[in-house]
């Protein structure tokens, strides 16, 4: 992945120590710098930082896609199959609730994709999804 593009995000967090559980140990990122304010994290070779807020409500604001209920403010990643299987039995063993359980959406349809949502500590939402077929990441 060296000159390939790369994303960064901040995102609030209301516990630092709990978002290092998460991404750290649940997820398995590995720690990069850090203060007393913020944490970054390597997200799949993707920069996350965490950022300590005071703790907020957020309005869990959702919209349907195929027949789920679906976080709109959220983010993640598009893994390899074997990556996403890997990671949905990781989080199984570590006893996360899935907002919505691993699945296979669109099937047999432009764009079927595996895909997966949890939260972290501070009620920010993930995706996980995998393409058997990466053309089809973009398929209308």
């Amino acid at each position: 992945m060296q000159n390939q593009p790369r994303f960064h995000l901040a995102f609030p967090v209301d516990d630092l120590n709990a978002a290092r559980k998460f991404y750290g140990g649940v997820l398995g990122c590995r720690e990069g710098r850090s203060d007393q304010a913020w944490q970054d994290f390597d997200f799949y070779g993707h920069q996350l930082v965490a950022h300590l807020v005071e703790p907020c409500q957020d309005n869990a604001i959702t919209n349907p896609v195929d027949g789920k209920m679906i976080p709109v403010r959220h983010f993640g990643l598009i893994l390899s199959f074997e990556q996403w299987e890997a990671l949905s039995n990781r989080l199984k063993d570590a006893s996360v609730t899935f907002l919505v359980e691993p699945y296979i959406r669109f099937n047999g349809e432009a764009g079927e994709q595996g895909t997966f949502f949890v939260k972290d500590p501070a009620g920010n939402a993930l995706e996980f999804k995998a393409f058997r077929n990466e053309d089809q990441i973009f398929a209308t």
